[in-house]
């Protein structure tokens, strides 16, 4: 009697064109038993890719058919992120999968991505010119055109924060295609980013904020209330400039924190802040009570000036009524600065100095975490690390003084 030419089950290994092809029974994410394929051009290869297949079968379902990882992106953004995440978000992962995800990665297969592949995508990034790779330049026109187009390379590459903003978009659409049970882990979580140094945030003293605030008043700047609602109160950009009508309660003395303007792509939408930890009524102060009225007796008078006024029922509007597009704010808010004698710093570094300047009043970090509205505690903790040359060369004299 002859031996066995095959071991139990290797009837499903078979010639195939230039090499050998196998087949295991699985159960597909959606209940179905179908046949799935593996191929090689040895019997050993396909023999360790058909055991694979089978350890595969037996912990849980296995797709048959994977798409690639461009169509599939797609698919996320589309189905998943535009339907469940802020505009803005959904803005910012579709030019993440479009510039930098897609060129490169986009015809490679869901389940084939391997770890080595995944590194070096992230290594190439920081190399890789935007300004070539878009044709930024080459889109003006000729007499406009100053690097990339006349063969002076900008090396406009992406920083070393936005590698990782990219690698969180990736990963987070391979992490629903192993809750789809189309691919079993995501490498893109086991890549290693660049280091990243934080760069160094600047903030105003006391002074400096008090010198803007008293030249807007001064000269009676229609965005006061604005500049006094972020350095005062810790309110972001778009939360000042999204402030109805109804959030101020002039009785109570309370301002209802819960609506911001954004600009998003064409469309300027005014919606809901971001996160519940955003919204909260706060107490107004008596600053804050005087340059919020002073600011809806201006809009009083540009509605009686305006021909045509087009009524938003937002607190900080145009001559016309209509919203302030937040460029315009940012624009408004460095012309200040440059009027008031200051540095210049961004809104949101103005927002960062109330913090800043909580600390050097020995607020407490709790206190300061409400007024600031952080979703976490080490956030506000991390601004109140940054504490200010006077209290440092305080703290220094101190300690020079009990050493002598």
């Amino acid at each position: 009697m002859t031996g066995k030419a095959r071991a139990d089950g290797e009837g499903s290994i078979y010639p195939h064109r230039n090499g050998f092809a196998a087949y295991v029974w699985v159960t597909t994410p959606s209940g179905e038993r179908k046949r799935k394929y593996v191929y090689g051009k040895t019997r050993e290869e396909v023999h360790d890719k058909w055991l694979k297949l089978h350890q595969e079968a037996k912990k849980g379902p296995v797709a048959t058919r994977v798409p690639n990882l461009g169509p599939y992106l797609n698919y996320w953004l589309e189905e998943v992120i535009r339907p469940n995440r802020a505009p803005k978000t959904y803005v910012n992962y579709e030019l993440f999968v479009r510039l930098y995800i897609a060129p490169f990665l986009g015809d490679k297969r869901l389940d084939r991505l391997q770890l080595r592949e995944a590194q070096k995508w992230v290594n190439k990034l920081p190399l890789v010119c935007q300004c070539c790779a878009q044709g930024k330049d080459a889109r003006r026109s000729r007499a406009k055109q100053r690097c990339c187009a006349l063969g002076r390379c900008c090396e406009q590459a992406p920083s070393g924060r936005t590698i990782k903003d990219i690698r969180d978009c990736l990963r987070s659409a391979l992490n629903y295609a192993c809750r789809e049970e189309l691919i079993s882990r995501n490498v893109v979580a086991l890549v290693t980013l660049p280091t990243l140094r934080k760069p160094k945030r600047q903030r105003w003293s006391s002074d400096e904020a008090r010198k803007f605030l008293e030249s807007a008043k001064v000269e009676n700047d229609p965005l006061y209330a604005a500049y006094a609602l972020v350095l005062i109160m810790g309110m972001r950009e778009g939360e000042v400039l999204g402030i109805p009508d109804e959030a101020i309660n002039f009785e109570t003395s309370e301002l209802d924190i819960s609506w911001q303007l954004q600009r998003v792509q064409k469309k300027l939408l005014h919606r809901q802040t971001k996160t519940p930890t955003s919204d909260d009524v706060m107490p107004l102060i008596d600053i804050i009570t005087a340059a919020l009225k002073l600011r809806l007796e201006r809009r009083e008078r540009d509605k009686e000036k305006a021909d045509a006024w087009l009524d938003s029922g937002l607190v900080f509007t145009t001559e016309h009524g209509t919203p302030i597009e937040p460029r315009n704010f940012l624009r408004s808010w460095a012309t200040r600065c440059r009027k008031a004698g200051v540095r210049y710093i961004t809104v949101h570094d103005g927002r960062r100095s109330c913090g800043s300047l909580l600390a050097d009043l020995d607020v407490h970090p709790r206190v300061a975490m409400r007024i600031l509205r952080h979703a976490q505690f080490a956030v506000t903790m991390e601004i109140y690390t940054e504490i200010s040359s006077d209290q440092t060369r305080a703290a220094l004299k101190k300690l020079g003084d009990s050493l002598q």
